[in-house]
């Protein structure tokens, strides 16, 4: 009985400890971009602005062979950079999409019925599955699509900040 409690013992461990190396291993690769607000933007109508990830390129240079595996979104906000003091009062929804080339756009994260007065704003993460193909290729694009409740008195910048996480590939 005493080795049958102590192999659970050791089982348990190295389990515990296998998971433990495997989050300590995980890789989180930022990706920031800006989106103009601008005051001629009608409220009611989706907007869409597109933007190409370089900062995410220079993580993996468009290499197919880059030693990551298992990447998802795990983060996804944004927030007011300009004017100061301003807020998300006007938004009524927000999606993000990714591509690359040759591959097709993938809804990544959204937020309908928004009703903020603050100034940040965490996206609810879709459930898109594993990102590798398009991460790992070259021209990684970002799609911002928005929708304004009324028209903004002045134009406003708002960053979106994405994070990703990977695994190391064997």
């Amino acid at each position: 009985m005493k080795n049958i409690v102590l192999t659970a013992m050791a089982a348990s461990a190295v389990l515990v400890s296998c998971g433990t190396v495997q989050s300590l291993v995980q890789n989180t690769f930022p990706y920031t971009t800006s989106v103009l607000i601008s005051t001629g933007v009608p409220a009611d109508k989706e907007v869409s602005s597109t933007a190409t990830a370089t900062n995410v390129q220079t993580w993996f240079g468009g290499n197919n062979n880059a030693k990551i595996k298992d990447v998802r979104i795990s983060d996804a906000k944004i927030s007011v950079a300009s004017p100061s003091g301003g807020n998300l009062s006007a938004f009524k929804s927000v999606k993000i999409y990714v591509s690359s080339s040759g591959t097709g756009e993938r809804l990544i994260a959204s937020r309908s019925n928004i009703s903020t007065n603050s100034s940040s704003l965490n996206l609810d993460l879709n459930d898109t599955g594993y990102l590798d193909e398009i991460v790992k290729s070259s021209g990684l694009t970002v799609r911002t699509v928005y929708e304004l409740k009324n028209q903004t008195t002045s134009d406003m910048n708002i960053k979106v900040a994405l994070n990703f996480s990977s695994v190391p590939a064997k």
